[in-house]
């Protein structure tokens, strides 16, 4: 490997690492060079985030497809789904984001698909970090040019096309991108919407002044709770930094996992899709069986990630996968996640039933309690997994191997697996109408990790 062009900041799924000792401008014109050169593109689509490295970095990836003999179609300050949109809509061969979603303000990354929106393989971003990381790259006789394009009308048509507009009602909404990207896109939308939105955290500033946007993190609820409280709204809705996740707040300031938001999205799309596949991550997924079960469609398990996902959702032809990190795909999006469709399906659902989020989901979480992720930072992920392994196999349970470690007591169950992206392992807990048990054993796993 070439000194000069690290490629430590190429991870399993994506390009993420510090700026600019693992991304900066001569790094992106070499993505943008060898993406262009290895996919034999015509036309690129290349979109950024908000944070404050990214428009040089973006500008850098278009004049490197340039070079390559590419045209570079750059939509600039957008969403990551605004991109998947581009390339499966426009005739291009593929598309990048810039981006580091919820990684530190110092950091920042790329999302790579290709035609259609298929995300790149990992063969596919093996190939393309050995090229970044070699020798010279010769320019093009006949270099591309670059294309300011504007997909938004186009875009926010096709969001408001998947909801019927006219039966929605009045909807008190908090709304809070966390000074990320999300804000825009709602202002866009609510001007076709009957909805009173609440907004915090609202306008975009790379400089994070709340923190870097991840409502995964309990620290980083507050606000949206507060304001749903203090507003007497019907609803919250946060997002992270490049919005392909969206997350969900009931009307008491209670903050919902995304694993029951699975098991209802799930449930409307076989309404719409009667029969069809739903599929979905291993980390909990007992809401989601039973909901799928009931409405007459098939469920289909799937290694966690969004590379695997669209892989299992093409080959079972499936209409839904949702992962109970609050990604949500869908096949009329090109199988590709989408942080802008959950919410506005979600408020389809509140006005068409008349009930609260609470009472929609109360009785899911009642049948199948979950712990929720619980991420720890250890020294030797591997060895704990067999050593808690060890202690549960003379229980007998059901095993798993298809994530990380799944055992299955009939009564209870738990995940635990290494993460693709940070040095952490995921334990996951769920029972079945038992919250003290599933106390009990969440209690005594993590006695067992620490």
């Amino acid at each position: 490997m070439n000194a000069h062009y690290p490629t430590s900041g190429f991870k399993t799924y994506d390009i993420r690492g510090r700026v600019p000792e693992e991304l900066n401008e001569s790094l992106a014109w070499r993505i943008g060079f060898a993406y262009a050169s290895q996919l034999n593109a015509k036309r690129l689509i290349v979109g950024h985030d908000i944070r404050l490295t990214s428009p040089v970095l973006a500008q850098a990836l278009a004049e490197g497809i340039c070079a390559a003999g590419c045209d570079a179609w750059h939509i600039g300050q957008c969403g990551t789904e605004e991109v998947y949109y581009a390339s499966f809509s426009q005739p291009v061969d593929g598309g990048i984001c810039v981006t580091a979603s919820h990684n530190p303000k110092d950091y920042n990354g790329m999302k790579l698909v290709t035609r259609d929106s298929h995300p790149i393989t990992g063969e596919q971003l093996t190939q393309l970090r050995e090229q970044v990381a070699s020798g010279d790259l010769r320019p093009s006789a006949e270099p591309g040019q670059i294309h300011v394009i504007d997909f938004r009308q186009a875009y926010d048509a096709f969001l408001l096309e998947q909801v019927d507009v006219s039966k929605l009602k009045p909807l008190r909404i908090v709304t809070n991108p966390g000074h990320g990207g999300a804000g825009d896109l709602v202002d866009r939308l609510a001007r076709y919407l009957p909805f009173d939105f609440i907004r915090i955290q609202h306008h975009a500033d790379g400089h994070f002044p709340t923190g870097v946007p991840n409502p995964l993190l309990p620290e980083n609820r507050a606000a949206t709770q507060d304001a749903v409280l203090a507003s007497k709204a019907d609803l919250g809705i946060a997002w992270d930094g490049d919005f392909d996740r969206c997350f969900f707040f009931d009307e008491q300031g209670q903050f919902v996992e995304g694993y029951y938001i699975v098991g209802l999205l799930a449930e409307m799309m076989l309404q719409r899709h009667p029969g069809a596949t739903i599929v979905h991550d291993p980390r909990l997924y007992w809401n989601t069986h039973d909901l799928v079960s009931q409405n007459n469609g098939t469920s289909a398990i799937c290694k966690t990630g969004h590379a695997f996902i669209k892989q299992k959702m093409r080959e079972t032809d499936a209409v839904y996968g949702g992962e109970m990190s609050a990604h949500h795909y869908f096949k009329d999006f090109a199988y590709c996640d989408n942080g802008t469709l959950p919410w506005l399906l979600l408020t389809e659902l509140l006005c068409r039933t008349g009930k609260t989020l609470s009472q929609l989901i109360s009785e899911r979480q009642t049948a199948f309690p979950c712990s929720g992720e619980i991420n720890l930072e250890v020294l030797n992920s591997q060895s704990l997994i067999e050593q808690v392994r060890a202690h549960y196999r003379h229980q007998n349970p059901k095993e798993s191997e298809l994530d990380g470690l799944d055992m299955d007591f009939g009564s209870w169950r738990f995940n635990l697996r290494q993460s693709n992206t940070e040095p952490l392992i995921r334990l996951n807990v769920e029972a079945r109408n038992n919250p003290l048990l599933l106390a009990e054993k969440t209690r005594e796993l993590k006695t067992l990790l620490t």
